[in-house]
């Protein structure tokens, strides 16, 4: 089309968030509050710094049933009954567990605020886990868990946390194992429950059409005696890092590979953070990313492949992956490993930089659109102590990374010398090639 052009785009906007209040009450309970009057809508979420990082192989999956079993029945309510009171209010809720802090969210109208909250604080705070419902929940979960051994990238994400992390808390599935999913008893949780859940250690963020000082008011009434002591969770530490190495697990007459990368990462709380985000889009962290390219735009081999770090508090992960046809799953390893070294000891070009920063930078308005993605990322805030202005300097901080930091960022934290590589597939096809990539191969059964 002669005499048009393409317009030229303007650098990226600098984010500002709603301003936020945050006040503490008597009991401990950190309370954030974001007006935002837009829409008749609100989020909350309230955070219990424990995670599934406490559990022991032993144990794996308690804190996840522990914090499913919060609306499973209270001292007023049975489980039926939370669920109609839910579905009255017109709310979502979504309790779950991460690593590092079990998440209780609610979204509802701003009018029924009031009610939300109080029902969220009679789940929190009067749970009674009947062994009815634990028992109902157990057999889902086990069935969860039987499904996930016939399902090829779930093995293939199970394998590689064990690979790199053993029998550290990190190394199990967060939802546990089958065996310990069976032993789980209704004493157990309601200990771990009282061991871990306290106001003391929670934060409570809330954003939408709120009237902050009503709210702080509510908040108090509910969650101010919520002051029992706590106790701190001592993680075990991480195990000694292996050499390179396969593990392959036997999927006969696959048509095609699950390869997973990974090693050990930063905590969330690195100085490096920025600079590795950066590297990582440069690595596997966009659709031009590295690995992308040569594995899909070059090769042809898969519809995808990436890479993440995970981040955490304690400590993280680094990890990638693809799915590829069976008969090139050396060959992907081979390139896997070729830009893993490569960007380890190079780093990433001037060019590749700045089109990382930019595609963060544009992207990162889009992760505060909605009152949700705005609690999510105040969630992230509190939970890791990071800057109050943290999220208004976040795309000036990612702009700001040089050429020679992130050479520093991946020399320091992209380790190809001891990365695990899970590959789940047809052994009796790919076994002999990736013999031939010369490094140890052990062979495991789906856990």
């Amino acid at each position: 089309m002669s005499g048009r052009s393409i317009p030229v785009v303007g650098p990226p906007g600098l984010v500002r968030t709603p301003p936020y209040v945050r006040t503490q009450l008597a009991g401990g309970l950190t309370v954030v509050a974001v007006p935002r009057h837009d829409l008749p809508l609100v989020d909350l979420q309230l955070i219990v710094p424990a995670g599934a990082v406490r559990n022991l192989r032993a144990t794996a999956g308690l804190a996840s049933m522990t914090a499913e079993m919060l609306d499973e029945g209270t001292k007023v309510r049975t489980a039926i009954e939370l669920s109609e009171a839910i579905d009255l209010l017109g709310a979502d809720l979504d309790i779950r567990v991460t690593w590092d802090a079990t998440l209780a969210g609610m979204h509802v109208l701003s009018p029924r605020l009031e009610e939300a909250l109080r029902l969220l604080a009679e789940m929190l705070l009067e749970p009674t886990f009947p062994e009815e419902e634990l028992e109902r929940k157990r057999e889902e979960r086990l069935n969860a868990l039987r499904q996930d051994r016939d399902e090829p990238r779930a093995v293939a994400a199970r394998t590689l946390a064990r690979a790199v992390f053993g029998d550290h808390p990190y190394g199990v599935p967060i939802h546990g194992l089958e065996d310990s999913v069976r032993r789980l008893q209704r004493d157990a949780i309601e200990a771990d429950y009282r061991m871990h859940f306290s106001g003391s250690r929670a934060f409570l963020v809330v954003a939408g059409d709120i009237d902050v000082d009503a709210l702080f008011r509510l908040a108090d009434e509910l969650f101010g005696g919520w002051s029992r002591p706590s106790q701190d969770i001592a993680t075990p530490p991480l195990p000694e890092a292996r050499r390179r190495r396969i593990v392959l697990v036997d999927r006969p007459g696959a048509p095609q590979s699950e390869v997973r990368f990974g090693h050990f990462g930063p905590a969330r709380n690195t100085e490096l953070y920025f600079p590795l985000i950066v590297a990582n889009t440069v690595l596997g962290g966009s659709f031009k990313s590295r690995l992308n390219m040569r594995l899909r735009e070059e090769k042809g081999y898969t519809y995808g492949a990436s890479s993440a770090f995970g981040f955490r508090k304690y400590a993280g992960a680094f990890s990638g992956g693809t799915a590829v046809f069976t008969d090139v799953t050396d060959d992907t390893i081979r390139i896997t490993l070729e830009e893993l070294q490569k960007i380890a000891e190079q780093g990433a070009t001037v060019e590749e930089v700045e089109r990382a920063r930019q595609y963060l930078a544009y992207g990162f308005a889009r992760n505060l659109e909605m009152t949700s993605d705005l609690v999510s990322a105040l969630s992230d805030v509190v939970l890791y102590e990071l800057p109050d202005d943290y999220l208004d300097r976040y795309s000036g901080n990612v702009l700001s990374v040089g050429v020679d930091d992130v050479r520093a960022a991946a020399r320091a934290c992209f380790d190809p010398e001891h990365v695990a590589i899970a590959v789940v597939g047809d052994r009796a096809r790919i076994e002999g090639p990736l013999e031939k990539l010369g490094m140890p191969l052990e062979v495991w059964e789906v856990e």
